[in-house]
């Protein structure tokens, strides 16, 4: 938090000494589809960096009359340089001449609503955050009938003028924009998009990188990169481009790097060959990345990022969460590890327990900027070692999209279950990774380990991530509306083992607040979800790999039903591991011939059951009910399947192989 507040007071000081950012154009009303909005802003002086800068846009129509202040849009700047004239472009890809960074068409609202430049990042501004003046650099209210005003947004921001893009004519306000005057008022004209309003300064000619197929590519693959000039040269324009990134270097790949645009024309392709290097080293991107031009032209876009799939990986014998197997992932608890706990109930069997999962003696706390590491591995997609498997999501994503910068979309993060603000230990730890031998002695009192215990840490998709916050499971919080719950199990195991591991936590009925610390919710639902979801080989492996870092265990992954036995049906109940036998056994049959060409056969069964095939990255390709047997008529491609066949509470997943 220190380092932020230091780099931001930097960025203040260097704004003091080379001036402000302001809101140069804005066009949000605009023909048909709305596909030719923008926002242009603009720097005192030339070519300045936008590092540490965020655009948001605020809707003022949510309540009447016109009271709305809650954010819907946000643009980290990051990365953006204004041009010459100090002019940088924001807007819809069908724009001209090309934007430096694109918005999605029909983004920008047509008010009445606000604008603002603030010192901060777009992780600062998750969808519909209050309006507010601190860090704001420059804001502008806007609108498109005289009639409608954004006051609460203007009170917010000491704006006493709202402008009107319709103010020439209803039928003119898609034809026109709301342009910044030199005295710091504004006016609605023809758009002036990435030029001086007033007409002065360069006219730069653009420099825009495409390429296809669209990403993500896998290596072997071809890519064609197109350079493209906002207008025709008037002499050859000759510049280099490199694709080197990290791990991406010219070992990677062939094909020519030069590039010559000639004169007369305003575009020119690379095609460059991707190559398959046999090796599991794991994805990868290239970054497209422009040299040195002449000064009359300003590169757009540049340092694109480009998805290169590795196509050497491995799979893992057991199933995801969503398509789970049992039994196939062995416990590696150590002998007696739990023999202390037989015969005890209620407070003695929980006191064991803790004694057991955070004992001083035994037990390591590593640091957050560990748990990336760990996630790799425990979070790891078995159907595909270079991804790791996003929690409520359901999905997998390539290990490399860790969240590095500011923005959470299209990455992933680390999803605490036992949300830090509810724990107590937010920024507990370090976030300096230091490694497996580095750690510190820690006891059930340290609750600041807390913050980097891997077994309530889960890979997360960003978005979903922020989305989650600090709700309460089941009486707020239930996942995306389209996923299975296959995650359900997982996080009442791990809310489970930390009120067990830490003095201080509790797991309750309800939904309740935040403060005070250390109480989470719904304990009925989470009983439930312990049941309804068993531990599988999944959760089974990551115990086993944390168990390698933490020298600890979650015990309600090796025996689920403790939770009973300490909050549910069976509190009070002497407990005994021999009545902890997996709720989930396997289920014994025959399968053949394997591999298969074109039928298979299933028995073994008695009675009814079903059976469900899946290809390797997921995809349900069979699903059919029998009876005792069944010969399936197989018409798949070859390759990896899964195949999950169930009867009444038993369920196994045994691999397929097709010829």
């Amino acid at each position: 938090m220190f380092k932020k507040i230091l780099l931001l007071f930097i960025v203040f000081i260097s704004n003091a000494g080379f001036g402000q950012i302001v809101i140069n154009e804005l066009d949000s009303d605009t023909p048909s589809t709305d596909v030719l909005e923008f926002i242009e802003l603009k720097s005192a002086t030339p070519n300045f960096p936008l590092d540490g800068y965020v655009v948001v846009f605020f809707n003022a129509t949510s309540t009447a009359p016109y009271s709305g202040t809650l954010s819907y849009y946000a643009i980290d700047l990051d990365g953006l340089v204004t041009d010459g004239n100090g002019n940088v472009l924001l807007g819809n890809l069908q724009v001209s001449p090309a934007p430096s960074y694109i918005i999605p068409q029909a983004t920008i609202q047509n008010g009445p609503d606000a604008v603002a430049i603030y010192l901060g990042d777009a992780t600062d501004f998750p969808l519909n955050t209050p309006a507010s003046s601190a860090n704001v650099i420059d804001a502008f209210a806007y609108s498109n009938s005289a009639t409608t005003q954004p006051t609460a947004l203007m009170a917010i921001f000491g704006e006493t003028v709202c402008y009107n893009e319709a103010v020439n004519g209803t039928a003119n306000a898609p034809l026109q924009s709301i342009q910044r005057k030199t005295d710091g008022t504004y006016e609605v004209k023809t758009p002036t998009p990435r030029a001086n309003n007033d007409g002065s300064g360069i006219v730069f000619n653009g420099i825009t990188t495409t390429y296809s197929p669209a990403a993500p590519l896998t290596e072997g693959q071809s890519i064609t990169i197109t350079f493209t000039t906002d207008t025709n040269v008037t002499s050859d324009l000759n510049f280099s481009f490199t694709l080197n990134n990290g791990s991406f270097t010219t070992a990677d790949f062939t094909g020519n790097t030069t590039v010559t645009i000639p004169s007369g024309t305003n575009s020119v392709s690379r095609v460059i060959q991707l190559l398959n290097d046999a090796v599991n080293d794991g994805d990868e991107n290239l970054q497209i990345s422009i040299g040195a031009v002449p000064p009359q032209y300003i590169v757009l876009r540049n340092n694109i990022s480009v998805r290169v799939v590795d196509a050497n990986f491995l799979t893992s014998p057991w199933g995801t969460p969503l398509n789970p197997t049992y039994g196939l992932v062995a416990s590696t608890v150590p002998a007696g590890y739990y023999s202390s706990m037989e015969g005890l109930s209620g407070a003695a069997l929980k006191q064991a327990i803790q004694n057991i999962i955070a004992n001083p003696a035994v037990v390591h706390a590593h640091n957050y900027g560990d748990i990336w590491e760990i996630l790799k591995t425990a979070d790891q997609n078995p159907l595909n070692n270079n991804q790791v498997w996003l929690m409520y999501v359901e999905r997998a994503q390539t290990k490399i999209d860790y969240q590095s910068g500011n923005s959470i979309v299209g990455f992933w993060n680390r999803e605490h279950i036992y949300c830090q603000s509810r724990g107590g230990f937010t920024d507990g730890t370090s976030s300096f990774a230091d490694g497996i031998n580095v750690w510190l002695p820690t006891g059930p009192d340290d609750i600041l380990a807390g913050h980097a215990d891997a077994h309530h840490i889960r890979a997360e998709d960003g978005q979903e991530n922020s989305s989650r916050n600090e709700r309460n499971y089941g009486v707020d919080y239930n996942g995306p509306t389209s996923t299975a719950g296959s995650w359900h199990g997982d996080v009442a195991r791990a809310i489970f083992y930390m009120c067990v591991r830490y003095n201080g936590l509790d797991v309750v009925n309800g939904n309740p607040p935040q403060n005070p610390d250390g109480f989470i919710g719904d304990l009925a639902t989470l009983l439930t979800w312990n049941h309804s979801d068993p531990a599988d080989d999944f959760e089974m492996n990551r115990n086993n790999y944390i168990y390698t870092w933490q020298v600890n265990r979650n015990p309600f992954i090796d025996y689920p039903n403790l939770a009973d036995y300490i909050w549910g049906s069976h509190a009070g109940e002497p407990w005994y591991s021999t009545l902890s036998a997996n709720e989930v056994a396997d289920l014994k049959f025959q399968m053949y011939p394997n591999p298969a060409n074109n039928h298979l056969t299933i028995s073994g069964i008695r009675g009814e059951a079903a059976v469900e095939i899946y290809s390797y990255t997921g995809q349900k390709v069979i699903n059919q009910n029998f009876s005792d047997a069944i010969d399936l008529q197989l018409n798949l491609s070859s390759g990896l399947y899964f195949v999950k066949v169930s009867s009444g509470a038993k369920s196994t997943t045994q691999k397929l192989i097709i010829r």
